[in-house]
This record gives C-alpha cells, sequence and structure tokens, in this order.
C-alpha cells in the first residue's frame, strides 16, 4: 500500500505498512481498486451522456463511494468488496447502453489504454490485479502524479458536501458531469500541468458551490443558525452520543428519542447543531460532549452510554466501548483478527431506525462529567452579517484591526499546541473567524469581546467556512473593495484531511492570497506543485508562534 492523502502520514511522505489513521493494507488496497473502478464507470458514464443514456444515479453513488475512501470513515473490508462489486455493475450496465455490448468499440472510443482497461475490467480481474498497477504510485511522473492526486482528494473533499446536501434533497448535475470528467482526467497522460491546475482551480469552484448547496440546504431544513451558548456538562439520565457531521440523523434520532428518558449529546463537528432553530426545540438535546475527534478513544469510553458515528472521523475503537459503537450511512469498521465489526443502522425509505441504539442507552449509566460550562457557536453568515453594521464600525474606529481565519481541522499531533498558542498570543483588537473542529484549540479559552462582539466567531462545521467565504466578500463590498486580499483579514489554517483539501481549492479558486497552512504541507504536492502555488498564491507553511505573529498580525 502507499497512501498520502491525510495530514499524519508517516515520516511526512506516505503509509505503507498500514496506516496512521488505523487502516489496514488490505483495506487500503481495495480503496485504491474501488477509487479505479469508479475512473472506468465515470468514462463509461461520460460517453452514455453524449447520447442521454446515462446513468441517473451516477452522482450520489459515486459521491458516497468516494466519501467512504476519506480518512477515517470506513475500515471494513466487506464493504468495498460490494462497492467494487457495485461499482463494476453499474459501469458495465451503462456501458451496454451506449452500445449493447460491455467493453464495446464505442464506449471506448477516445479511451487511453489505462482508461480502457479500467473501463473493461472484470470484477475478478479487478479484485486479482497488482495493487502496485492502481496505486498512487502507478503514476510515475511526481508532478503529474501530485496533481492528479490532490484533484482525487479534493473529489472526496466534494463528493462529502455533496452526499450531505443529496440526503436532504438537493443535488446539482453540474456537480456530477465535473466529477466525471475529473475522474476521467486521471487517466489523460495528454493534459498540460496548466490544465491540470485548472482543475484544481474547477474543483475548488465546484466546492465554493457545493458549501453554498449545503449551507442552503440545512438552513432551508433548519433555520437559519444564531449565536447558541451550548452547555458542556451532563445530566442524570442516560445518553446517546451522536458524532460526525450528518443533521438529517440528528433530527430522527431525536425524534425517537423524545419522551423515552435517553438525553442527546452532540460530540466533535456536531456541535454547531446547537445553534439550528429546529433542533432548539428538543429539550432532549442537552449538550455538547467531549472535544475533536481524535480525543475520542478516551472521551467514548466515559461517556458510557452508545455512541452513533454519521461520518468521519472514527477512530478504530477500543474494545472497553466497541460493544456500544454504532455507525451508519458509509461509516464502518470490521478487523479479522478480532472478529470485530461494529453494526451498521441501513436506511429504508429514507427512514432509519434507531430503536436498538435507544434500548442499549436505557440499560447504560448516564455520561461521566468531562467538564461543566458552555460554548458558544452559531455564528454563520447570517447572524455574523446581522451586526455587520457594528463590526464594519469597529474596524473603522480601530477596536477591530484585524479578523484571523482559522478554520480547519484538528489532529492528535503535539505541535498543534500551536494554535492554541497563537489564539492566546493574538492582540485583543483581533476577532478569530473559524469553523471545523480546529475550533476546539481555542473556542473554550476565554478571550473575551469587542464591543459585545464575542473574538472567537464560530461559524460551524468544515463545510461552513462557506459562510466565512460569504462574510470576507459582503465585508469587502461595504468596505468598497474590489479585491477580498485589500481586507484586514489573514488565514492561518489547519488541515487534516481531504474535506480540508477542498476548502483550500475553493479559496484558491476565489483567488484568496497569502494563506498560512499547518501543521505541515500535504504530502501530495510535489516541490514543482509546490512552487507553483507559492508563485500564484502566496501559500506558505506555518513557523513558530513569534514569527507568525510578526507576518500575519503585526505586518
Amino acid at each position: 500500500m502507499f497512501c498520502y492523502q491525510c495530514e499524519e502520514t508517516i515520516n511526512g511522505t506516505g503509509c505503507t505498512n498500514g496506516g496512521a489513521c488505523g487502516k489496514k493494507e488490505d483495506v487500503a488496497v481495495l480503496q485504491d481498486k474501488l477509487i479505479y473502478a469508479l475512473k472506468g464507470y465515470a468514462f463509461c458514464n461520460m460517453k452514455a451522456r453524449e447520447k442521454n443514456v446515462d446513468d441517473k444515479t451516477f452522482g450520489p453513488f459515486v459521491m458516497e463511494a468516494l466519501f467512504a475512501t476519506l480518512t477515517n470513515v470506513n475500515f471494513d473490508e466487506d464493504y468495498f468488496k460490494k462497492s467494487i462489486a457495485d461499482t463494476i455493475a453499474r459501469r458495465d450496465a451503462v456501458c451496454h447502453k451506449v452500445c449493447g455490448n460491455a467493453g464495446c468499440s464505442a464506449a471506448l472510443s477516445g479511451a487511453s489504454k489505462k482508461m480502457a482497461d479500467a473501463a473493461t475490467i472484470s470484477l475478478d480481474q479487478l479484485m486479482a490485479k497488482n495493487p502496485a498497477d492502481v496505486s498512487v504510485l502507478a503514476t510515475e511522473n511526481v508532478d503529474v502524479r501530485s496533481l492528479r492526486e490532490t484533484l482525487v482528494y479534493g473529489l472526496k473533499g466534494l463528493a462529502a458536501y455533496g452526499i450531505h446536501a443529496c440526503i436532504l434533497g438537493s443535488e446539482n448535475e453540474e456537480i456530477y458531469k465535473f466529477i466525471e470528467k475529473a475522474l476521467v482526467s486521471t487517466f489523460d497522460d495528454t493534459l498540460s500541468v496548466d490544465q491540470m491546475v485548472g482543475l484544481l482551480l474547477e474543483c475548488g469552484s465546484n466546492g465554493v458551490t457545493v458549501m453554498a448547496m449545503l449551507d442552503a440546504a440545512n438552513t432551508g431544513a433548519y433555520g437559519n443558525p444564531a449565536p447558541t451558548a451550548v452547555k458542556t456538562g451532563v445530566g442524570k439520565n442516560p445518553g446517546i452520543l451522536i458524532s460526525g457531521h450528518d443533521l438529517k440523523d440528528l433530527e430522527m434520532l431525536l425524534e425517537q428519542t423524545k419522551g423515552t428518558g435517553v438525553d442527546v449529546y452532540t460530540h466533535g463537528e456536531m456541535l454547531p447543531a446547537h445553534a439550528y432553530p429546529a433542533f432548539q426545540k428538543y429539550t432532549n438535546l442537552v449538550g455538547n460532549y467531549g472535544n475533536a475527534w481524535w480525543q475520542q478513544k478516551d472521551e467514548f469510553e466515559k461517556f458510557n452510554g452508545p455512541i452513533l458515528m454519521t461520518t468521519n472521523c472514527l477512530v478504530p475503537p477500543k474494545e472497553s466501548y466497541a460493544n456500544r459503537l454504532f455507525t451508519t450511512n458509509m461509516v464502518g469498521f470490521s478487523d479479522k483478527k478480532t472478529g470485530l465489526k461494529l453494526k451498521n443502522i441501513p436506511v429504508k425509505d429514507g427512514k432509519k431506525d434507531f430503536s436498538e441504539i435507544i434500548a442499549l442507552a436505557k440499560k447504560c449509566p448516564a455520561p461521566t462529567p468531562l467538564e461543566d460550562g458552555t460554548v458558544t457557536t452559531g455564528f454563520a453568515h447570517n447572524a455574523t452579517l446581522s451586526v455587520a453594521d457594528k463590526v464594519i464600525d469597529a474596524v473603522k474606529g480601530g477596536q477591530i484591526k484585524k479578523f484571523v481565519v482559522m478554520a480547519g481541522c484538528d489532529g492528535r499531533h503535539k505541535e498543534r499546541v500551536y494554535y492554541t498558542e497563537f489564539a492566546q498570543a493574538l492582540p485583543k483588537d483581533t476577532v478569530i473567524l473559524t469553523a471545523g473542529c480546529a475550533k476546539y484549540r481555542y473556542n473554550k479559552l476565554d478571550l473575551g469581546d469587542i464591543g459585545g462582539i464575542p473574538r472567537v466567531l464560530d461559524a460551524g462545521q468544515c463545510n461552513d467556512c462557506y459562510s466565512l467565504v460569504v462574510i470576507a466578500l459582503e465585508l469587502a463590498k461595504a468596505f468598497g473593495l474590489e479585491n477580498v486580499n485589500d481586507l484586514p483579514v489573514v488565514y492561518n489554517i489547519a488541515w487534516y484531511e481531504q474535506k480540508a483539501c477542498l476548502v483550500l481549492l475553493a479559496l484558491l479558486s476565489l483567488n484568496v492570497q497569502n494563506i498560512v497552512l499547518g501543521p505541515v504541507l500535504p504530502a501530495c504536492v510535489s516541490p514543482n506543485v509546490l512552487d507553483v502555488l507559492i508563485k500564484t498564491f502566496n501559500i506558505s507553511k506555518n513557523s513558530d508562534v513569534d514569527a507568525d505573529m510578526k507576518r500575519l498580525i503585526t505586518i
């Protein structure tokens, strides 16, 4: 195996003997083969689209499959074996529509040798195929490999956000067409570097679109988030902990736990759900338990009750709580050595039955307290822009000198204390704009406010980075600026996985300059590709708090 899609990749180069995330080699190989099969499916569907006989379920299926390969989503061999088989079957069905015979010349028109193989290979042949032939390293040119894999990682982020919007009934055929085109492009040896960079920026532009779609879907279903103080303590009732990102799952769980005596707590990226008006009517939604994803082994054990993982980020569980850890959607885990396989709650006709989880919760003791206080969330674009005049006056009056975008992902490496120390060192005339689980490094610090404006404005989940973009664009308009880079806004962003890759590409597509990225630069970005990003966008890596304070804040 070879995997370098996340920030924790071994030695900053690549995981080769199992993933740092806990992914086994067998699962890594199956994920590579699934991506390979999806490329063949995309090519055949593109040909079918030309004749208007394409698979109309292509988009949701491919998005879910791509999402499953994202870091810390699925560790289950059986899931990927089934996904590969389903992909091959769908590919052959759509190919048959083109010319009545899978693998026919009409479907293969214009295909390279590699693409022809991906478009015709049988299931048995793919499963027997040498893993090296479908791995990241199958592309020998380092720079081409870098551009192709960065694009694939952007697609994984695009799929993650897109599938959430799809679950809420929001789809965009143009997004599906781009995913199709982008997958096919990774087998096109005729593309120039400029064309491949163009595809990355196009992926980022589609990222802006899909985040806007998800924002509209979430607010359309649950209302506009409003600033909300969320309790971090615990009650005396037994509880269910819900983690991940899927708000529809939270809604169904809250409905089914009403009147049962079981409380529901959010964890990790589900914290922002408390700010949506539709969820505030549920008295059984009592608070947020714990912190960012990487602390779950300790926090899940202490929660005492069942946990529902709706999306990433799942860490291979400890035996002590594995029997009360459930998954849903594309999340999964199994371990051949121990025989452990987490139970997945399926969807049937758009609904899920959580009765087994609720029954288990009733037998469990209440959660063990971790802390007792509040944390504030809900500063999405609608809430923040509702006080735009107040913000603008504070900027013009000199009370606010800089906005610091510190969005992104958290992670377990000790170097990430940098973000806590950076937040603490910021002058009192700066405001942090954040989204994603990176906020757990500083959202519980007492940083005060500026004229009633909190110094940490939490817009929500990682996909709510869109809100930060909207806020910046609207502020630029209010100040009469044509270029968002002329705003008193600086970017010190933490990344971990592929959704953060998409957010970065989205910012670049908007020509946002001077982004500082950390705690390390993505291993998938080769030196030559990095040089292009530096020359075009002045991207740089973070260094230490004092040095970054000087170049970002006191310049």
